[in-house]
Protein backbone atom coordinates (compact mmCIF):
# COMPACT_ATOMS: atom_id res chain seq x y z
CA UNK A 1 0.00 0.00 0.00
CA UNK A 2 2.89 2.34 0.71
CA UNK A 3 4.22 1.85 -2.82
CA UNK A 4 0.76 2.40 -4.32
CA UNK A 5 0.33 5.55 -2.26
CA UNK A 6 3.68 6.91 -3.38
CA UNK A 7 2.84 6.09 -6.99
CA UNK A 8 -0.43 8.03 -6.84
CA UNK A 9 1.39 10.91 -5.15
CA UNK A 10 3.76 10.93 -8.07
CA UNK A 11 0.77 10.90 -10.47
CA UNK A 12 -0.73 13.93 -8.72
CA UNK A 13 2.50 15.90 -9.24
CA UNK A 14 3.06 16.66 -5.56
CA UNK A 15 6.36 17.32 -3.80
CA UNK A 16 6.55 14.07 -1.85
CA UNK A 17 8.95 15.24 0.88
CA UNK A 18 6.69 18.19 1.69
CA UNK A 19 3.51 16.13 1.55
CA UNK A 20 4.88 13.57 4.03
CA UNK A 21 4.84 16.25 6.74
CA UNK A 22 1.05 16.65 6.52
CA UNK A 23 -0.74 13.26 6.91
CA UNK A 24 -4.14 14.92 6.70
CA UNK A 25 -3.45 15.68 3.01
CA UNK A 26 -2.32 12.18 2.04
CA UNK A 27 -5.70 10.74 1.01
CA UNK A 28 -6.67 13.82 -0.97
CA UNK A 29 -3.64 13.58 -3.23
CA UNK A 30 -3.98 9.81 -3.52
CA UNK A 31 -7.45 10.45 -4.97
CA UNK A 32 -6.18 13.15 -7.33
CA UNK A 33 -3.32 10.94 -8.50
CA UNK A 34 -5.61 7.94 -9.02
CA UNK A 35 -7.99 10.06 -11.11
CA UNK A 36 -5.11 11.26 -13.30
CA UNK A 37 -3.77 7.72 -13.69
CA UNK A 38 -7.08 6.13 -14.70
CA UNK A 39 -7.83 9.01 -17.07
CA UNK A 40 -4.54 8.31 -18.84
CA UNK A 41 -5.29 4.57 -18.78
CA UNK A 42 -8.64 5.01 -20.54
CA UNK A 43 -7.01 7.40 -23.01
CA UNK A 44 -4.34 4.79 -23.73
CA UNK A 45 -6.93 2.04 -24.34
CA UNK A 46 -9.01 4.28 -26.58
CA UNK A 47 -6.02 5.50 -28.59
CA UNK A 48 -4.70 1.96 -28.97
CA UNK A 49 -8.03 0.67 -30.25
CA UNK A 50 -8.30 3.58 -32.69
CA UNK A 51 -4.86 2.80 -34.11
CA UNK A 52 -5.64 -0.93 -34.28
CA UNK A 53 -8.80 -0.08 -36.22
CA UNK A 54 -6.80 2.09 -38.64
CA UNK A 55 -4.24 -0.67 -39.33
CA UNK A 56 -6.71 -3.55 -39.13
CA UNK A 57 -5.53 -6.38 -41.38
CA UNK A 58 -1.88 -5.33 -41.21
CA UNK A 59 0.56 -7.75 -39.61
CA UNK A 60 1.93 -5.00 -37.37
CA UNK A 61 -1.50 -3.67 -36.32
CA UNK A 62 -1.15 -4.92 -32.73
CA UNK A 63 2.34 -3.43 -32.40
CA UNK A 64 1.22 -0.07 -33.77
CA UNK A 65 -1.80 -0.10 -31.47
CA UNK A 66 0.28 -0.82 -28.35
CA UNK A 67 2.94 1.77 -29.23
CA UNK A 68 0.46 4.53 -30.04
CA UNK A 69 -1.69 3.67 -27.02
CA UNK A 70 1.28 4.00 -24.69
CA UNK A 71 2.41 7.29 -26.27
CA UNK A 72 -1.10 8.76 -26.21
CA UNK A 73 -1.72 7.67 -22.63
CA UNK A 74 1.64 9.04 -21.48
CA UNK A 75 0.96 12.38 -23.20
CA UNK A 76 -2.44 12.72 -21.48
CA UNK A 77 -0.94 11.62 -18.16
CA UNK A 78 1.91 14.14 -18.35
CA UNK A 79 -0.40 16.99 -19.35
CA UNK A 80 -2.94 16.24 -16.58
CA UNK A 81 -0.17 15.90 -14.00
CA UNK A 82 1.41 19.21 -14.96
CA UNK A 83 -1.80 21.25 -15.12
CA UNK A 84 -3.25 19.89 -11.88
CA UNK A 85 0.02 20.46 -10.01
CA UNK A 86 0.30 24.00 -11.43
CA UNK A 87 -3.08 25.19 -10.10
CA UNK A 88 -2.27 27.76 -7.43
CA UNK A 89 -4.55 27.42 -4.40
CA UNK A 90 -3.32 30.75 -3.02
CA UNK A 91 -5.38 32.68 -5.57
CA UNK A 92 -9.08 33.44 -5.39
CA UNK A 93 -11.72 31.03 -6.70
CA UNK A 94 -12.14 33.04 -9.88
CA UNK A 95 -8.40 33.10 -10.45
CA UNK A 96 -8.21 29.33 -10.00
CA UNK A 97 -11.12 28.77 -12.42
CA UNK A 98 -9.53 31.13 -14.96
CA UNK A 99 -6.25 29.28 -14.57
CA UNK A 100 -7.98 25.92 -15.12
CA UNK A 101 -10.28 27.02 -17.96
CA UNK A 102 -7.85 26.13 -20.81
CA UNK A 103 -7.47 22.66 -19.31
CA UNK A 104 -11.26 22.25 -19.07
CA UNK A 105 -11.72 23.24 -22.72
CA UNK A 106 -8.94 20.87 -23.71
CA UNK A 107 -10.55 18.13 -21.61
CA UNK A 108 -13.77 18.48 -23.60
CA UNK A 109 -11.87 17.99 -26.85
CA UNK A 110 -9.87 15.06 -25.49
CA UNK A 111 -13.02 13.45 -24.09
CA UNK A 112 -14.67 13.59 -27.50
CA UNK A 113 -11.57 12.18 -29.19
CA UNK A 114 -11.00 9.24 -26.86
CA UNK A 115 -14.70 8.37 -26.56
CA UNK A 116 -15.33 8.03 -30.31
CA UNK A 117 -13.36 4.80 -30.88
CA UNK A 118 -15.05 3.17 -27.89
CA UNK A 119 -18.46 4.26 -29.14
CA UNK A 120 -17.66 2.64 -32.49
CA UNK A 121 -16.80 -0.59 -30.68
CA UNK A 122 -19.80 -0.55 -28.33
CA UNK A 123 -22.30 0.03 -31.15
CA UNK A 124 -20.49 -2.22 -33.63
CA UNK A 125 -23.52 -4.46 -34.31
CA UNK A 126 -25.88 -1.55 -34.93
CA UNK A 127 -23.26 0.20 -37.09
CA UNK A 128 -22.86 -2.86 -39.32
CA UNK A 129 -26.61 -3.14 -39.79
CA UNK A 130 -26.83 0.54 -40.68
CA UNK A 131 -23.95 0.15 -43.15
CA UNK A 132 -25.61 -2.85 -44.81
CA UNK A 133 -28.83 -0.86 -45.27
CA UNK A 134 -26.85 2.10 -46.61
CA UNK A 135 -24.84 -0.05 -49.04
CA UNK A 136 -28.00 -1.76 -50.31
CA UNK A 137 -29.75 1.58 -50.74
CA UNK A 138 -26.71 2.95 -52.51
CA UNK A 139 -26.67 -0.01 -54.89
CA UNK A 140 -30.35 0.55 -55.67
CA UNK A 141 -29.60 4.19 -56.39
CA UNK A 142 -26.65 3.24 -58.59
CA UNK A 143 -28.75 0.82 -60.63
CA UNK A 144 -31.53 3.41 -61.01
CA UNK A 145 -29.00 6.02 -62.12
CA UNK A 146 -27.46 3.68 -64.68
CA UNK A 147 -30.87 2.74 -66.01
CA UNK A 148 -31.95 6.37 -66.22
CA UNK A 149 -28.74 7.35 -68.00
CA UNK A 150 -29.15 4.44 -70.41
CA UNK A 151 -32.77 5.39 -71.17
CA UNK A 152 -31.83 9.01 -71.82
CA UNK A 153 -28.83 8.15 -73.97
CA UNK A 154 -30.62 5.62 -76.18
CA UNK A 155 -34.11 7.12 -76.09
CA UNK A 156 -34.45 7.15 -79.91
CA UNK A 157 -33.38 3.49 -80.26
CA UNK A 158 -35.68 2.46 -77.42
CA UNK A 159 -38.62 4.31 -78.99
CA UNK A 160 -37.92 2.70 -82.37
CA UNK A 161 -37.70 -0.74 -80.76
CA UNK A 162 -40.99 -0.16 -78.96
CA UNK A 163 -42.64 0.82 -82.27
CA UNK A 164 -41.27 -2.32 -83.95
CA UNK A 165 -42.63 -4.55 -81.20
CA UNK A 166 -45.95 -2.78 -81.30
CA UNK A 167 -46.15 -3.23 -85.05
CA UNK A 168 -45.13 -6.89 -84.67
CA UNK A 169 -47.94 -7.54 -82.20
CA UNK A 170 -50.43 -5.79 -84.47
CA UNK A 171 -49.27 -7.81 -87.53
CA UNK A 172 -49.55 -11.09 -85.64
CA UNK A 173 -53.15 -10.30 -84.72
CA UNK A 174 -53.98 -9.28 -88.29
CA UNK A 175 -52.37 -12.42 -89.70
CA UNK A 176 -54.43 -14.59 -87.35
CA UNK A 177 -57.60 -12.83 -88.47
CA UNK A 178 -56.59 -13.08 -92.13
CA UNK A 179 -55.92 -16.82 -91.80
CA UNK A 180 -59.30 -17.32 -90.21
CA UNK A 181 -60.99 -15.41 -93.03
CA UNK A 182 -59.03 -17.39 -95.65
CA UNK A 183 -60.16 -20.67 -94.13
CA UNK A 184 -63.77 -19.45 -94.01
CA UNK A 185 -63.53 -18.36 -97.66
CA UNK A 186 -62.11 -21.72 -98.79
CA UNK A 187 -64.75 -23.69 -96.87
CA UNK A 188 -67.59 -21.47 -98.07
CA UNK A 189 -68.71 -19.98 -94.76
CA UNK A 190 -70.88 -16.97 -95.48
CA UNK A 191 -70.33 -13.73 -93.47
CA UNK A 192 -69.58 -10.07 -94.04
CA UNK A 193 -65.92 -10.87 -94.88
CA UNK A 194 -66.44 -13.90 -97.19
CA UNK A 195 -68.35 -14.71 -100.43
CA UNK A 196 -69.74 -18.02 -99.21
CA UNK A 197 -68.42 -19.91 -102.31
CA UNK A 198 -66.61 -23.13 -101.52
CA UNK A 199 -63.16 -23.64 -103.01
CA UNK A 200 -60.00 -21.73 -103.72
CA UNK A 201 -61.49 -19.06 -105.93
CA UNK A 202 -60.77 -15.44 -106.71
CA UNK A 203 -61.66 -14.14 -103.25
CA UNK A 204 -59.57 -16.83 -101.62
CA UNK A 205 -56.56 -15.93 -103.78
CA UNK A 206 -56.94 -12.25 -102.86
CA UNK A 207 -57.04 -13.09 -99.19
CA UNK A 208 -54.03 -15.38 -99.64
CA UNK A 209 -52.12 -12.53 -101.31
CA UNK A 210 -52.96 -10.11 -98.48
CA UNK A 211 -51.92 -12.75 -95.94
CA UNK A 212 -48.62 -13.26 -97.75
CA UNK A 213 -47.85 -9.51 -97.68
CA UNK A 214 -48.56 -9.35 -93.98
CA UNK A 215 -46.38 -12.39 -93.28
CA UNK A 216 -43.51 -10.86 -95.28
CA UNK A 217 -43.91 -7.62 -93.39
CA UNK A 218 -43.98 -9.52 -90.09
CA UNK A 219 -40.78 -11.32 -91.01
CA UNK A 220 -39.02 -8.01 -91.78
CA UNK A 221 -40.32 -6.35 -88.64
CA UNK A 222 -39.31 -9.34 -86.52
CA UNK A 223 -35.80 -9.31 -87.97
CA UNK A 224 -35.45 -5.55 -87.35
CA UNK A 225 -36.75 -5.95 -83.80
CA UNK A 226 -34.27 -8.77 -83.10
CA UNK A 227 -31.40 -6.70 -84.46
CA UNK A 228 -32.46 -3.75 -82.31
CA UNK A 229 -32.71 -5.99 -79.23
CA UNK A 230 -29.19 -7.27 -79.83
CA UNK A 231 -27.87 -3.72 -80.26
CA UNK A 232 -29.56 -2.46 -77.10
CA UNK A 233 -28.39 -5.50 -75.17
CA UNK A 234 -24.78 -4.83 -76.20
CA UNK A 235 -25.22 -1.19 -75.17
CA UNK A 236 -26.50 -2.31 -71.77
CA UNK A 237 -23.41 -4.39 -71.29
CA UNK A 238 -21.22 -1.48 -72.34
CA UNK A 239 -22.96 0.96 -70.02
CA UNK A 240 -22.81 -1.53 -67.12
CA UNK A 241 -26.56 -1.85 -66.69
CA UNK A 242 -26.63 -5.64 -67.01
CA UNK A 243 -23.49 -6.25 -64.93
CA UNK A 244 -24.63 -4.21 -61.93
CA UNK A 245 -26.56 -6.33 -59.45
CA UNK A 246 -27.84 -5.92 -55.92
CA UNK A 247 -25.48 -7.12 -53.20
CA UNK A 248 -26.11 -10.48 -51.64
CA UNK A 249 -26.24 -10.93 -47.85
CA UNK A 250 -22.73 -12.37 -47.87
CA UNK A 251 -21.39 -9.41 -49.87
CA UNK A 252 -23.12 -6.95 -47.53
CA UNK A 253 -21.57 -8.65 -44.49
CA UNK A 254 -18.11 -8.47 -46.08
CA UNK A 255 -18.51 -4.80 -47.00
CA UNK A 256 -19.70 -3.87 -43.51
CA UNK A 257 -16.80 -5.78 -41.95
CA UNK A 258 -14.10 -3.98 -43.95
CA UNK A 259 -15.76 -0.56 -43.79
CA UNK A 260 -13.38 2.31 -43.09
CA UNK A 261 -13.41 4.80 -40.24
CA UNK A 262 -15.31 7.44 -42.23
CA UNK A 263 -18.16 5.05 -43.10
CA UNK A 264 -18.39 3.70 -39.55
CA UNK A 265 -18.30 7.18 -38.07
CA UNK A 266 -21.08 8.27 -40.45
CA UNK A 267 -23.15 5.22 -39.53
CA UNK A 268 -22.71 5.97 -35.83
CA UNK A 269 -24.04 9.46 -36.41
CA UNK A 270 -27.00 8.09 -38.37
CA UNK A 271 -27.97 5.79 -35.50
CA UNK A 272 -29.43 8.83 -33.75
CA UNK A 273 -32.06 9.25 -36.49
CA UNK A 274 -35.00 7.16 -37.60
CA UNK A 275 -35.76 6.21 -41.20
CA UNK A 276 -38.11 9.19 -41.56
CA UNK A 277 -35.40 11.62 -40.41
CA UNK A 278 -36.73 12.23 -36.89
CA UNK A 279 -34.47 12.05 -33.86
CA UNK A 280 -34.18 8.69 -32.12
CA UNK A 281 -33.97 10.02 -28.58
CA UNK A 282 -33.02 6.75 -26.88
CA UNK A 283 -30.07 6.01 -29.17
CA UNK A 284 -28.99 9.65 -29.16
CA UNK A 285 -28.88 9.74 -25.37
CA UNK A 286 -27.03 6.41 -25.21
CA UNK A 287 -24.31 7.63 -27.59
CA UNK A 288 -24.11 11.07 -26.00
CA UNK A 289 -23.88 9.60 -22.51
CA UNK A 290 -20.61 7.84 -23.36
CA UNK A 291 -19.10 11.06 -24.71
CA UNK A 292 -20.29 13.07 -21.69
CA UNK A 293 -18.90 10.41 -19.37
CA UNK A 294 -15.42 10.65 -20.88
CA UNK A 295 -15.55 14.45 -20.89
CA UNK A 296 -16.45 14.38 -17.20
CA UNK A 297 -13.74 11.84 -16.51
CA UNK A 298 -11.20 14.03 -18.30
CA UNK A 299 -12.24 17.07 -16.26
CA UNK A 300 -12.25 15.22 -12.93
CA UNK A 301 -8.57 15.85 -12.03
CA UNK A 302 -9.06 19.59 -12.44
CA UNK A 303 -12.44 19.57 -10.67
CA UNK A 304 -11.04 17.60 -7.73
CA UNK A 305 -8.17 20.05 -7.34
CA UNK A 306 -10.50 23.06 -7.64
CA UNK A 307 -13.07 21.68 -5.18
CA UNK A 308 -10.52 20.67 -2.57
CA UNK A 309 -10.00 23.32 0.11
CA UNK A 310 -6.64 24.92 0.65
CA UNK A 311 -4.70 22.74 3.05
CA UNK A 312 -1.41 22.88 4.92
CA UNK A 313 0.40 21.30 1.97
CA UNK A 314 -0.74 24.14 -0.33
CA UNK A 315 0.42 26.73 2.20
CA UNK A 316 3.79 24.99 2.59
CA UNK A 317 4.26 24.75 -1.20
CA UNK A 318 3.39 28.44 -1.60
CA UNK A 319 5.94 29.43 1.08
CA UNK A 320 8.56 27.17 -0.45
CA UNK A 321 7.88 28.76 -3.83
CA UNK A 322 8.25 32.26 -2.40
CA UNK A 323 11.46 31.28 -0.63
CA UNK A 324 12.89 29.78 -3.82
CA UNK A 325 12.01 32.94 -5.74
CA UNK A 326 13.63 35.08 -3.04
CA UNK A 327 16.84 33.01 -3.02
CA UNK A 328 16.92 33.00 -6.82
CA UNK A 329 16.64 36.80 -6.92
CA UNK A 330 19.31 37.16 -4.23
CA UNK A 331 21.67 34.81 -6.06
CA UNK A 332 21.01 36.73 -9.24
CA UNK A 333 21.99 40.02 -7.55
CA UNK A 334 25.14 38.43 -6.13
CA UNK A 335 26.09 37.08 -9.51
CA UNK A 336 25.63 40.53 -11.03
CA UNK A 337 27.85 42.09 -8.35
CA UNK A 338 30.55 39.48 -8.93
CA UNK A 339 30.39 40.00 -12.68
CA UNK A 340 30.59 43.80 -12.25
CA UNK A 341 33.59 43.45 -9.92
CA UNK A 342 35.42 41.14 -12.28
CA UNK A 343 34.63 43.40 -15.20
CA UNK A 344 35.87 46.49 -13.29
CA UNK A 345 39.15 44.77 -12.34
CA UNK A 346 39.61 43.68 -15.92
CA UNK A 347 39.00 47.22 -17.20
CA UNK A 348 41.42 48.74 -14.64
CA UNK A 349 44.10 46.23 -15.59
CA UNK A 350 43.62 47.00 -19.26
CA UNK A 351 43.89 50.76 -18.67
CA UNK A 352 47.05 50.30 -16.63
CA UNK A 353 48.62 48.17 -19.33
CA UNK A 354 47.79 50.75 -22.02
CA UNK A 355 49.35 53.55 -19.94
CA UNK A 356 52.57 51.59 -19.49
CA UNK A 357 52.74 50.90 -23.21
CA UNK A 358 52.22 54.58 -23.99
CA UNK A 359 54.94 55.68 -21.48
CA UNK A 360 57.48 53.29 -22.95
CA UNK A 361 56.74 54.48 -26.47
CA UNK A 362 57.17 58.16 -25.42
CA UNK A 363 60.59 57.49 -23.77
CA UNK A 364 61.78 55.66 -26.84
CA UNK A 365 60.94 58.63 -29.09
CA UNK A 366 62.85 60.95 -26.75
CA UNK A 367 66.00 58.82 -27.08
CA UNK A 368 65.92 59.09 -30.88
CA UNK A 369 65.74 62.90 -30.72
CA UNK A 370 68.81 62.97 -28.45
CA UNK A 371 70.81 60.86 -30.94
CA UNK A 372 70.03 63.22 -33.79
Amino acid sequence: MDKITRFFWFCSGTHVDTLKKYPIEHNKYVGIGATIFFTALFASLSGGYAMYFVFNGDGFAVGFAILFGLLWGFAIFNMDRYIVSSINKEGTTNQQILQASPRILLAIMIGLVISRPLELKIFDKEIRQKLKSAYLKGQHSKIDTLQKTYNEKYSMELAKNADLKKEKDSLEKDINRSRTQLNEEVFGEKNSQTSGIVGYGTYAKQKQSVLKEKEDRLKLVTQNADNMDQYLSSRKEYEGVNSTRLFSDHQLDSLAKIAGFADRNWALGQLSYNENGTRDVDTYLAISFIGYLFILFECLPVFVKLMSPKGPYDVAIAKTYEANVYYAERDKERDIEVIDSVYKDHVDEDIKRRRNTLSNRTGHDRDWHRYD
